[in-house]
């Protein structure tokens, strides 16, 4: 359920915005999305695993905080965000 470090390494390099850059809102979102899609994989055969729901729900709260905040500060990384992560149809 959790993500590998390589591909956490990943997706830092992919969304940070300078060199060694772990904690940006872009880097923060795309490392709960991986998390929140590995879950969502996980309830189509556990759809019973009530304990693991409510973190996918903390995960999800959290990642449209970070958003929010994100929208709030800076509306063009905002979308471009979006736009590279497919979070919105």
């Amino acid at each position: 359920m959790s993500i590998t470090a390589e591909r956490k390494e990943a997706l830092i390099k992919d969304n940070a915005r300078a060199e060694g850059d772990t904690g940006s809102p872009e880097v923060q979102i795309a490392i709960l999305s991986e998390r929140i899609a590995n879950l969502t994989e996980h309830f189509k055969t556990h759809a019973k695993d009530n304990h693991s729901r409510r973190g996918l729900l903390m995960l999800v709260n959290k990642r449209r905080s970070l958003l929010d905040y994100l929208k709030k500060k800076d509306a063009e990384r905002y979308n471009a965000l979006i736009a590279k992560l497919g979070l919105r149809k």
